[in-house]
């Protein structure tokens, strides 16, 4: 009985549901279908948010349309960055071929540039790209030698309208034996897409190419494999570049200006809306946010109700009066993420305060850049006064210290940006011998920094402080002879006792570049420490080889004839192990700058002023011995062996270049000059007048490889406590240096 019950129940549910189906349901589609034949339409159970017909009360199909110039939905990005670069998910494991560049150990990372076809066109800025690399050291004429590919295509402006545009990309490159879907190859590019939104569509298929881009948005970036890169000018140097600001300006820590920004506003498009909030935050007394209208060749067509008076109030002020006064500078988008702003705020100490949501910082991969911006949002941007004024005056000093250092780092010169990209990237290649964030967010910075010397900090000089090391106590001598040994009172002989009777003093090694072979051991004076003669191969920057027998930090580099005594010697060493960064030496020498040749000159005078400490008589860490052979370029290097000249004013280059302060001068009892030896039998080199222009020559040549001018003036002279006091000499430590 129960179970009838039960049954006659459902039964009844089922006739309910089957009667509101057809009267809520099956009646309403009938009337549907009868209407849609009557009007010759089809219908659609559930209406399309943009049929004309089913919001004509609301609102227009073309009001309904997103502005060109506003931003797509993170999905339509997503799918035309798919549609744009099939290998959006490649990986250095995945994309690249470790065995082109492991051939010959961290010597098989080359880079070979594709050579330009006729007649083609290569505008300013990737012309000093490939200027370059074509002279960095790791460029190979020989693709079988390459780990590395970099197109002579210019790629750079991927902006259909721009004049700079280069059609039929893809074709080209698919002709290329080598390009394999982009393996192993470089592309750079500094603008992508165009008119109205301005996508990073470059107009070809980049394959699996590594990417160097300026503007990178972080959706698109593919971490561990792209490079983000700088937005930078064509007028932006080729090598060098100029100094930071903040050497001139570095107390107080703040500015005249707490905040500005001076560039266009957008009326229409894509980057508008940040750039026509701006004037919000414009106070016209410590914070100064201008923008104007006039630009472009139809600006007045689009013009709004602001742009007159923000044309005149533009006016009032100075670009770089501002860049110089600012504490911190605004860098909102443009059309693109980055901005020309960037780079201009990091040159002048003037802390970025970055409006650019989603940007992929340049070298973010190495860079720690909370220790030099202040990142904000878009969205806030009335926030953004009250947060620089939060930040305090020792932070603010941190984040412009930081500034100057990242600028002249990487930054300064499009040499230095090409640089850091193809450094990254070997990085990868090479992980297990690279350079880990300390180095590369420390001075000198990472490009100074060659992890094939040493992976560890306590293993290079200008680390020490940082890291609380003390230098070591002993030093190798290495002596440059030139001359035959005929008889054992030449100076050389002299030299060798003198230096081998320092109780800091590790060894001696006579680096032996005389025409004539080596004399036997027993030829040498006996000594208490260990002796080595090494071939220099009759090679003047010999001297500076990363000799595998020295394994003292420090180096004692010495002339065959130079008149030192050891207590002179001793004190040197001292010196040193106070400054193990930078030479310290007897003989000093200067440059200046000629304004009627408009050339730099070379000086052996006597004056107060010096710059260049020779290395006849010299310390200086063994790590400079690695960098003045791997770093500098071989043309430098050959040119130093062709002449046999100029290697110390060379080395005084380099080190300049990587303390940016001068070498040390310390007391000597005699002073070292460059004079014909006594007997007049036999002239010493400088004793020529054809030696002393070939420095001249050697210190303009080297100054244009670097860029600038390394070399640091200094009156600063270091002597012994009590040092030519009216005392007893029994009461001085170093009492011989005073005694004639």
């Amino acid at each position: 009985m129960q179970a009838r019950k039960k049954y006659v129940l459902l039964g009844l549910c089922a006739c309910c549901w089957l009667v509101l189906f057809y009267w809520g349901g099956g009646v309403q589609l009938r009337l549907l279908r009868l209407l849609t034949r009557h009007r010759g339409e089809v219908v659609r159970p559930w209406p399309n948010w943009t049929d004309k017909a089913f919001l004509p009360r609301y609102a227009h199909l073309d009001e309904l349309q997103t502005d060109p110039g506003m931003a797509e939905s993170p999905r339509q990005r997503r799918q035309a960055w798919s549609a744009i670069y099939k290998d959006s998910r490649c990986r250095m494991e995945t994309c690249f071929d470790f065995s082109r560049c492991r051939r010959r150990g961290r010597e098989g990372f080359r880079v070979y540039i594709y050579p330009s076809e006729k007649n083609e066109r290569v505008s300013e800025s990737y012309r000093k790209i490939l200027t370059s690399i074509g002279e960095s050291r790791y460029f190979t004429s020989d693709p079988r030698e390459a780990c590395l590919f970099v197109l002579g295509i210019d790629t750079l402006d991927r902006d259909q309208l721009s004049g700079q545009f280069v059609p039929n990309v893809d074709e080209r490159i698919r002709g290329y034996p080598l390009w394999n879907d982009g393996r192993n190859h470089l592309i750079f590019n500094l603008y992508s897409g165009t008119w109205p939104n301005y996508t990073e569509d470059l107009g070809f298929n980049i394959g699996q190419a590594i990417l160097a881009k300026a503007s990178l948005n972080t959706e698109h970036f593919r971490p561990g494999f792209d490079v983000s890169i700088p937005l930078f000018s064509k007028d932006h140097p080729q090598k060098g570049g100029e100094r930071g600001w903040l050497v001139r300006n570095t107390i107080p820590p703040r500015r005249k200006y707490l905040l500005m920004f001076k560039g266009k506003r957008y009326l229409t498009g894509i980057g508008s809306d940040t750039r026509n909030a701006l004037h919000h935050i414009h106070n016209g007394k410590d914070i100064v946010s201008l923008t104007t209208c006039r630009h472009g060749k139809d600006w007045e067509k689009h013009k709004d109700a602001r742009c007159d008076h923000d044309n005149l109030e533009y006016e009032r002020f100075d670009y770089q009066e501002l860049l110089h006064n600012s504490t911190f500078c605004l860098v909102p988008r443009g059309r693109r993420l980055g901005s020309f702003r960037f780079l201009e705020s990091l040159q002048a100490a003037c802390i970025p305060v970055l409006l650019s949501n989603g940007w992929e910082l340049p070298f973010s991969d190495v860079i720690q850049w909370n220790q030099a911006v202040i990142e904000g949002d878009e969205r806030l941007l009335l926030q953004v006064p009250s947060t620089v004024r939060a930040v305090g005056n020792e932070r603010v000093l941190a984040l412009r210290q930081r500034t100057q250092m990242l600028w002249e780092a990487y930054f300064s010169s499009v040499d230095k940006i090409v640089l850091t990209t193809l450094e990254i990237i070997k990085d990868r290649v090479f992980s297990h011998i690279s350079r880990n964030k300390y180095m590369w967010n420390s001075l000198p910075g990472g490009l100074l920094v060659l992890p094939e010397y040493s992976t560890h900090l306590a293993h290079f000089p200008f680390y020490y402080l940082g890291l609380g090391v003390s230098p070591g106590q002993e030093f190798t001598a290495v002596i440059h002879a030139v001359s035959p040994l005929i008889s054992q009172s030449q100076p050389i002989m002299k030299l060798l006792q003198v230096v081998s009777k320092s109780k800091y003093c590790s060894q001696i090694i006579i680096l032996w570049n005389s025409e004539k072979p080596p004399p036997n051991r027993s030829k040498w004076p006996p000594m208490p420490v260990p002796l080595t003669v090494t071939d220099g191969r009759r090679k003047t920057s010999s001297r500076f080889l990363p000799h595998v027998a020295i394994e003292t930090e420090a180096v004692l580099s010495l002339d065959e004839d130079t008149v030192l005594l050891t207590s002179e010697v001793n004190f040197a060493f001292l010196v040193w192990r106070s400054f193990p960064e930078r030479i310290v030496g007897y003989p000093p020498r200067s440059h200046f700058w000629d304004p009627l040749k408009r050339a730099w000159g070379y000086t052996s005078k006597w004056t107060n002023d010096y710059s260049i400490v020779l290395t006849g008589a010299a310390f200086y860490h063994r790590y400079y011995h690695y960098l003045f052979t791997h770093y500098l370029p071989q043309s430098l290097r050959t040119l130093v062996d062709r002449t046999s000249n100029c290697e110390d004013i060379l080395m005084n280059f380099l080190v300049s270049a990587v303390t940016h302060m001068p070498p040390i001068k310390v007391a000597q009892r005699k002073q070292y000059k460059e004079l014909p030896s006594p007997g007049g039998t036999k002239t010493v080199p400088w004793a020529n007048p054809e030696h002393f222009n070939q420095r001249q020559e050697c210190v303009n040549t080297f100054a244009n490889w670097f860029g600038y001018m390394p070399l640091v003036h200094s009156q600063f002279r270091l002597d012994p406590v009590l040092f030519k006091d009216q005392v007893s000499v029994l009461r001085k430590k170093y009492k011989d240096l005073e005694r004639a």
